[in-house]
C-alpha cells in the first residue's frame, strides 16, 4: 500500500460528536457543538472538552465552571450541524431547533432532552494549548433514557442511532463487529 505523507495535523477519525450545554450566570441557555471531546478518567469520572476563546460558549464555559455533554443522534444530526454553525450570539438555539432544556441535578447548564444520555460536568482545570483550550472536568451526574434500556437494566447506545464526526462530515454508526474481549473468548 502507498502512502502520501502529509504535514503534521490532526486526523485522529471518527470523532464522537456532542452538544454542549451550557448557562451563564443570569440563566441564559446556549448549545456548543463540539467534536474534540473525550474521556480522560475512570475513578474520578473526567472527560474534556475543547473549544476556541472566540466561541460564545468560551467566555460562559470559562465564567461558570459548568457544562452539559449531550450525545448526539441520526435524529439530532441537523440540530448537531446548526447548533455548530451559529451563534448564541445570534439566535435561541434551543428554541429554533425545538430542542427542550431541562434543569440539570448538579449544574446550571440545562440537559438536552432530546438526546439520549446527558453527562453533568465541573471544569476542573484550563488548559490554553493553542487554537482551542482544553476544558477539563469530572462528571458529577449521569442521565441515560429509560426508552434505551433492556428488562435486564443494560442500555443500548446504539438504539438511538448516534452520529459521529469525520473530517467535515456526520457519519450514522454501523453494525456491531464484535464486543470487548471477543478476540479472546474461549468457546
Amino acid at each position: 500500500m502507498s502512502k502520501e505523507l502529509w504535514k503534521p495535523g490532526n486526523m485522529l477519525y471518527p470523532l464522537p460528536v456532542v452538544m454542549i450545554s451550557v448557562a451563564d450566570k443570569a440563566g441564559k441557555a446556549n448549545i456548543i457543538t463540539v467534536a474534540w471531546a473525550g474521556t480522560v478518567c475512570t475513578n474520578p469520572p473526567m472527560v474534556y472538552i475543547s473549544v476556541r476563546p472566540e466561541r460564545y460558549s468560551y467566555d460562559i464555559l470559562k465564567e461558570t465552571g459548568e457544562f452539559v455533554i449531550n450525545l448526539t443522534t441520526k435524529d439530532l444530526a441537523f440540530a448537531t450541524d446548526y447548533c455548530g454553525v451559529k451563534s448564541g450570539r445570534d439566535v435561541d438555539k434551543f428554541k429554533e431547533m425545538n430542542l427542550t432544556p431541562v434543569a440539570g441535578e448538579k449544574v446550571k447548564a440545562p440537559l438536552i432532552k432530546e438526546s439520549p444520555v446527558n453527562l453533568e460536568c465541573r471544569v476542573t482545570q484550563v488548559l490554553p494549548l493553542g487554537s482551542h483550550d482544553m476544558f477539563l472536568a469530572e462528571v458529577v451526574a449521569v442521565h441515560a433514557d429509560k426508552q434505551y434500556m433492556d428488562e435486564k437494566g443494560k442500555f443500548h447506545l446504539e438504539y438511538a442511532e448516534p452520529i459521529v464526526y469525520s473530517h467535515g462530515s456526520y457519519l450514522a454508526t454501523g453494525e456491531t463487529i464484535g464486543t470487548f474481549g471477543y478476540s479472546v473468548k474461549k468457546n
